[in-house]
């Protein structure tokens, strides 16, 4: 067996054989192999904490991680049962010098999101200058009118952000979507590190491994620097939908790694422009709110006003500028599909640079002979209208769709995208 340089290739194959035996790296990229048998540098250091152990003991030690998480609730809900967090016990290991550029990327993406929305709620130069078409603003359900011209006190609409990435066939790292409106998991990253270091203690005691129990403290300081003007010590409240909400677990979880209050809408109540929280000590004044409510719940006053989850008079009193609301009210115009696809070109306009991460293999459906090319290519692609929604496609649907071929391409040009399935990287796991 070839061995590299740090030497470990060879008691990798005497000790650890079984655990990886017969694997066979995919054509595609492979996240831990070069070759059969020829781990990448990056995991020299996790092959070496898998070498004492034999396939029993890693079965023992999934389980035991399996019960942590039910523990502490870390479950998800699948058909009314409550189960376990699945994750693997073989990591994916990055290296120092790609998450520079993971980094770098993530940076600059979130950076152009953040002066498009800008842009949207101002003076919209973007759609005067063509770069991106007026009918992709005018048919956002994303887009709220009732915020235009609404500026948040340091500017920021996009406190937290999730910035999905994958890995080509080809080992080139690629954005395979945006996540500004109400970015959710993180507390599943603190709960997972946390049971990782009690699972493989040694690795992380050997390794320079990223610290991210740090998390809760940066967003406290990113939501405290988001205050009004003139709240010396600002008040911040997370509120959620409730306890029925499939992310209650982390509302409830960074709401006491920060030190915050957890509300629900009923909990709030707004006077003179101003939204206070009932408490055993009478009302306090709330400076900034972290929501986890979807926009068109938030306020029952100027979006649905059959919502019991919301707070009455919350937009008017960010507006006043007595309150912050994070995420912005009307972000999600920014991380839609169609909009994904514009996103390089917004980066060389805003900044006149060349994205970092590449999009993943996209294109709009307003050009018929793409249209037509994609609706050929059905099965191997995935097809989204631009609220963000996406159906994922089969033969069946190639066949109806072909047969509706001109109401299609009447119907889908202005509201549509498709991005490519196929051709991701591989990762071997572990099975119990």
């Amino acid at each position: 067996m070839p061995s590299n340089e740090r030497g470990t290739s060879a008691e990798y194959g005497e000790v650890v054989a079984d655990i990886f035996d017969g694997y066979q790296p995919a054509e595609a990229w492979d996240e831990m192999f070069s070759g059969p048998g020829e781990p990448r540098p990056a995991y020299d250091g996790l092959i070496s904490a898998l070498q004492p152990m034999d396939p029993a003991e890693l079965r023992f030690r999934a389980d035991q991680l399996a019960r942590v998480f039910t523990d502490r609730g870390v479950t998800f809900d699948l058909g009314g049962d409550e189960r376990p967090f699945p994750l693997d016990l073989v990591p994916r290991v990055i290296d120092a010098l790609e998450w520079d550029l993971i980094e770098r990327g993530v940076r600059q993406r979130v950076r152009v999101l953040e002066a498009f929305l800008a842009d949207v709620y101002s003076d919209r130069q973007v759609f005067a200058d063509g770069v991106v078409p007026w009918r992709v603003l005018m048919t956002s359900s994303g887009f709220h009118r009732q915020v235009a011209g609404l500026v948040p006190p340091n500017g920021v609409r996009v406190q937290v952000a999730g910035i999905d990435l994958i890995r080509d066939e080809c080992g080139q790292l690629r954005v395979l979507e945006d996540n500004v409106r109400i970015p959710s998991g993180v507390s599943y990253v603190i709960e997972n590190r946390l049971a990782m270091t009690r699972t493989f203690p040694g690795l992380f005691a050997e390794q320079r491994v990223n610290l991210v129990d740090e998390y809760p403290s940066r967003l406290l300081a990113a939501l405290r620097a988001a205050a009004p003007e003139g709240a010396h010590d600002p008040v911040v409240v997370v509120l959620t939908p409730g306890v029925n909400n499939a992310a209650y677990f982390e509302h409830a979880l960074l709401s006491r790694l920060m030190g915050t209050e957890l509300v629900e809408g009923r909990d709030l109540f707004c006077t003179g422009n101003r939204v206070y929280v009932r408490t055993t000590h009478g009302r306090r004044l709330v400076d900034v709110i972290y929501r986890r409510i979807d926009d068109d719940y938030l306020d029952p006053v100027l979006f649905r006003p059959e919502s019991v989850i919301g707070c009455a008079g919350l937009i008017n009193a960010a507006r006043s500028g007595n309150v912050t609301i994070a995420n912005g009210v009307g972000s999600g115009v920014a991380d839609d599909k169609l909009i994904y696809t514009y996103v390089p070109e917004l980066i060389r306009y805003y900044f006149n640079e060349e994205p970092v991460l590449p999009n993943v293999e996209s294109y709009r459906l307003d050009d018929p002979d793409i249209c037509r090319w994609v609706l050929g290519e059905l099965p191997g692609w995935c097809s989204s209208r631009w609220t963000g929604q996406a159906a994922r496609a089969s033969s069946s649907a190639r066949a109806r769709t072909s047969r509706r071929w001109p109401s299609c391409t009447a119907r889908w040009p202005p509201t549509r995208a498709a991005g490519s399935r196929s051709g991701r990287s591989a990762c071997p796991r572990h099975r119990c």
